[in-house]
């Protein structure tokens, strides 16, 4: 059975909530190992033959620990079967939520070496009340620019389309067992 890497960075656990789903979906399919990438992890890629790597954005920019591992790791990515999906607050409007349209990752992808196979983009959630006072007011302000929900109240409000991560999941498995 293929062995895969799934790879994530992530702020409030949407990204680690979006790969649990895609593990879910490729079960019975190839054998995965879910790993966060932190400063100090070492993940050597000679274990795998397919690697998924997702990351969300925080003020604009993806995790720099993310981008130090790509620009260390392109070749051996660029041998694999491989698939990169971001998550972002901006992909929940319909014209900025693939990787051709979305500002953040496209800006991403023209800047790496690494091209992975296939790639998707998610809206992510908010969670007002899990942020600091800076963070929450923060978001805030930045959803309020974008026409977004401001209510500071709510537990949790999810954005991510789980049709699309099914969708990509399923195409991500036909990719490693082609």
């Amino acid at each position: 059975m293929i062995k895969v890497l799934l790879l994530y960075t992530t702020h409030e656990k949407q990204t680690l909530k979006i790969m649990q789903r895609i593990k879910t979906q490729l079960a019975g399919k190839c054998d995965c190992d879910l790993i966060e990438l932190l400063p100090n992890s070492h993940i050597d890629l000679a274990n795998y033959q397919a690697v998924l790597i997702g990351g969300s954005i925080r003020y604009g920019f993806y995790s720099k620990t993310m981008k130090k591992f790509i620009d260390a790791n392109y070749l051996q990515l660029n041998t694999l079967k491989s698939g990169f999906f971001g998550v972002n607050m901006v992909a929940r409007k319909p014209n900025k939520n693939t990787p051709e349209t979305n500002i953040y990752t496209k800006k991403l992808l023209a800047k790496i070496a690494w091209q992975p196979t296939i790639k998707a983009v998610f809206a992510g959630a908010l969670y007002y009340p899990k942020y600091n006072w800076f963070d929450r007011n923060m978001i805030r302000f930045i959803m309020w620019l974008g026409k977004g929900d401001t209510d500071v109240t709510k537990e949790v409000i999810e954005y991510t389309n789980w049709n699309k991560v099914d969708e990509f999941a399923h195409q991500f498995a036909t990719l490693i067992n082609e």
